[in-house]
Formats: C-alpha cells, structure tokens, sequence
C-alpha cells in the first residue's frame, strides 16, 4: 500500500531572539490512505509542530531547516503557493484545538463552513449549506438545521468543536490534522465525536494525524501511535502493541500519570457559614431559560467540582455568581449576606472575592500585555500597590505559581507553553487575594502530565491560603483527583449532589451512571463494544456522502 503522506528526515526550527532553537529533530513518518496515526507527548513535544508540517506549513516564526514532506506525490516543500492554496482545505484539512481562538466572530458558523466548498468549487452555497446542516446532525449539535446560523459566542465551547469537525470534514479531504478535536468536550458528546469521526474516516479511505494528550482517546482512534519528547522520536508501533507492551521508560511514564489522589476532606460542620452559597438560582439568555431551581454550597477550604455536557449550565451557574449574568430568581450569598445579582452594583471588595481561571489561556490572556503587566493590572486595581511595590508584589506571585520571575515578567503570552500559560491565569486569579475561585475546565487544553502539575499546584494553594474552589469539568478523573463534593447538572438542572465517595459509589442517577460508564479506558475495543452495547455502533443515518 502506498503512501499518501511521507515525511523523511524533518528538522524544524523556532526562532528565538537572534538564535534559531530546534523543535523536531530528524523524524520520519509515513501515513496510508484511510490510516489514522496517534501523535502523543507532553507538551512542548513538538506534536503540533509536526503535525502542520505534514501540510507543508510552519507558524510564524518557524521554519523547516531540512528534510522532505511529500502528499500523494506532491513535494509540500517546494510546492508553490498556488498549489498549496488548492490542497489545502479541499485535499487537507486542519481542526485546530482552540475553536474559540480560530473562528472569525463576526460571521455565522454556517458562512464559514461553507467558504471551503464554494471556493474550491466542490458545491455551491445552497448545497453546501445542507451537507454542513447533516454533518452538524452527524456530530449530534442542537437544532442542526439552526444552529450554523448562529455567531461563534452563541454557542458552548463543546458545540464550537464540533462545528469546527464539520467545517473541515466539509470538503472530505484526503488528509486530516486533528490537533486534540476533543479537548472541550464532555465525556458523552466526546463519544458521539469520536465515533463520528472515525465512521468518515473509515467511509471516505481518509487518512489523519490525531494529536491529544489523552491516551484512553488516542487508543480508540489510532491504528498507529508515535511519542514525542522535546522534538525527538521516543518509539512507534501499532496500537495494541504500545499499549500492552512499551519499550522506553517515558512512554511508560506516560502510561503511569494521574497518579495524584487527594483524599477527600472532612464534611464542614452542620452549623458552618458557606463562603458562596447558591439558593435556588434561575436565569435565562434572553427569553431562553437555561437555569432551574439550581442551589448548592462551597465552604471555606474546599472544592466542589460541578460536572454534567455541554450545555448543561455549568459555566453559566459560574456567570450568575460572578454577577455576569443576574439571575431572575433566588439569590447568591457570600459568607451568609446577598451579594446583588449585578457584578456592577458589587462594592470593590465584593468583587475581589471570587475570581475565575478560564479554560482557554490562549485567549483568556492579552497577547500584547507581558506577563508582569497581565498579572500586575489586578494587584494595582484590588490592593492599590504601584511602581516598585506593584512589580514586587507581582514576582511574588509569579514565585507562588512555580514561575521564575526574571525570566517570565516580560515576556509576551506567545513564548510561553500551555501550562505555563494556565499558571498565569492562576495568578492573576490570585492577585485579588480572592477567598473563593471559579476554576473553569482549567485542565481540559493541558497533556495530561502538565495538568496533573496543575492539579498538584492548586491543591497546594488552596492548603496555603485557605482557598475556596468551583471546579468545573468535564474530566471525571479530575473529579477523583481534587473534588470535595460533587454537583451533577443535566439542562440547567442539579440532578444528583453529594460527597466525592458516595458519587462513585453506585447506586448513581441514572445521568450519573451515563457520565461514569462515557469516560475512555485504555482499552483499543472499549468504544466498539460501548457503541454496540448502546446500541449505536453507527451513529445516526444522515448521509454524509455527496459527489
């Protein structure tokens, strides 16, 4: 069988002030039609890198110093840029891991979806519009026939995703770059993504690079696995084989993470005052109810972890505490007394109490601000502090986040790394002296061994300074690993709530039981044989074919 992608002998460079640093040394990779090859390792690996190189294409500030990258023949090197504008979204398509930071805001999902098809001449606007509407039914959006109508912030960062699966599958290219597709995904539509990829792959011969940090994933999706560390290739083989059998000690490392457990604390006292005590919240977008009747307790000192899919009101519960969004019934109380429902009739202090760490630091950070102007904007603004006090309150909490100050206080969001990036918005969390933090999905974009440093650091911040946190995520592991008590939401509702043991404990809400039974093992059949279990070894009947 012959090859559609062959890279040989590919190193690639990044700039750095004066001097150009290595970030792939010397790697190979050969791909086959309708073959789905598993690129994994930590961050910085160079997964990304290589990845995009395999569409002959390199980020600003990133040159291909030598080596060959050929598609069906065709020299991606040398080719002109004519030739690549043909390939590319027509015969090669990308799906980026940030859907917020890659779709244009101000045109509708279905315009953007239909750019590629139009362009290349593969349909026009009507037709392509209908095919984009059964492949949002594919991927199993709401009110498919509605939803591309929509702008990129009237939908979940989960339905963005798939919106952007769609768009690439679009033209159904040869060739498919899924740089980690489900990161923003909860378990349930993870599955149904998942398995909709993998049944166009394997009905249109496509081949792709799946890049993901999550091993459990990357073993229902790949035939073959490469791992990657700091540039260089640590070994290949077929699925099954690297799973069952690894040979180096890093991929056994790798193998072996989430290895971080924090026990439970013990239940507040029955009389003790919850640092935010949600009461029986209901809010709305709009005329379009989205909480019902929603209440739960964060005492001081603890971490409640609030889970449920996309669209079940977990971040919006975290708008209405922070006054973003005023709910229409019940109330939030900090330390037992009201806050108003409008952050902007919330005093200063009122304010400062709870913060939040976004999901997304790529775009939760200005690019244009150093770290020490990001950071130090909330030290000036809650405790008053400038010039030289500012900056030195602003190393202390770069030091208290694991960063050392000389070296990140003037560098821009771009030179840093994922993790490094979450740290910064750890700290700028930190630099109102809050007592309560909304931690929103703070893991979800980080390779398992960064988040687990995550992990490890919040857990330890919170001991030092007696820190509340709302931990929302999709990640059932996370739950385990730093989870107090847990809420589970289903359509804007609290369907089950209780301690971390008695929620992983059967007997579960039946919601609950459907969360537990979606998280991946690392098991290459698990998803076949949990789709033929449910009952949906191929999801859903539309068509995705046309041409």
């Amino acid at each position: 069988m012959s090859n559609l992608v062959e890279i040989r002998d590919i190193w690639i460079e990044g700039r750095s002030d004066e001097d150009w640093l290595p970030i792939i040394n010397g790697i190979d990779l050969t791909l086959a039609k309708g073959e789905v090859l598993g690129l994994i390792g930590e961050s910085g690996a160079g997964k990304s890198t290589l990845g995009l190189a395999a569409m002959g294409y390199t980020r600003d500030g990133v040159r291909i110093k030598s080596g060959s990258v050929t598609f069906d023949g065709i020299d991606l090197i040398a080719a002109s840029a004519a030739t690549k504008r043909d390939l590319l979204g027509k015969r090669i398509a990308y799906v980026a891991q940030s859907a917020a930071a890659s779709f244009n805001p101000a045109h509708k999902l279905i315009d953007q979806h239909i750019e590629a098809p139009v362009q290349h001449g593969i349909s026009g606007r009507t037709e392509a519009t209908q095919d984009g509407i059964e492949l949002y039914r594919r991927l199993r959006l709401p009110n498919p026939e509605e939803i591309g109508f929509r702008y990129p912030h009237q939908v979940s960062g989960g339905q963005l995703q798939r919106a952007m699966t769609a768009m690439a599958m679009s033209c159904r290219p040869d060739l498919i770059i899924f740089d980690e597709p489900t990161t923003a995904l909860d378990v349930t539509t993870q599955i149904e993504v998942l398995a909709a990829i993998r049944d166009i792959v394997e009905q249109f011969d496509t081949a792709a690079i799946y890049i993901t940090h999550d091993l459990a994933v990357v073993a229902q999706m790949a035939d073959r696995i490469k791992v990657l560390l700091r540039g260089d290739e640590v070994e290949t083989a077929d699925t099954r084989t690297m799973l069952s059998a690894p040979q180096q000690d890093y991929t056994k490392s790798l193998w072996a993470v989430r290895s971080f457990d924090r026990p439970a604390k013990p239940a507040p006292a029955t009389d003790a005052t919850p640092v935010i005590s949600v009461q029986n919240i209901t809010a709305a977008y709009g005329r379009m109810p989205v909480l019902f009747d929603v209440s739960f307790d964060i005492h001081e000192g603890r971490t409640v972890a609030v889970v449920g899919e996309s669209g079940s009101g977990k971040s919006t519960a975290a708008r209405v505490i922070t006054g973003l969004l005023p709910q229409s019934q019940g109330v939030i109380e900090y330390r037992g007394d009201p806050l108003p429902a409008d952050y902007r009739k919330r005093d200063r202090n009122q304010l400062r109490q709870a913060q939040m760490i976004y999901q997304m630091a790529d775009t939760a950070l200005n690019p244009r601000k150093t770290i020490g102007e990001i950071v130090g904007r909330p030290v000036e603004f809650y405790m008053g502090l400038k010039g030289r006090k500012k900056r030195e309150r602003t190393r202390q909490l770069l030091n208290q986040i694991e960063l050392e100050p000389d070296q990140f206080i003037d560098r821009l969001p771009s030179e840093l790394s994922g993790g490094q990036k979450q740290r910064v918005g750890i700290a700028r969390a930190l630099a109102a002296e809050p007592e309560f933090i909304i931690c929103d999905e703070v893991t979800s974009a980080l390779d398992q061994l960064v988040a687990e440093g995550i992990l490890r650091l919040l857990a330890r911040l919170q001991d030092e300074l007696h820190l509340s946190y709302m931990f929302i995520t999709h990640d059932l592991a996370t739950v385990k690993a730093i989870a107090d008590e847990v809420v589970v939401m289903k359509d804007g509702r609290v369907v089950e709530h209780g301690p971390k043991k008695e929620m992983f404990t059967p007997p579960h809400h039946p919601y609950t039981d459907l969360l537990l039974s979606s998280v991946p093992e690392m098991d290459p059949d698990w998803l076949t044989e949990l789709l033929a279990e449910r009952g949906r070894e191929n999801i859903g009947d539309a068509a995705v074919g046309k041409m």
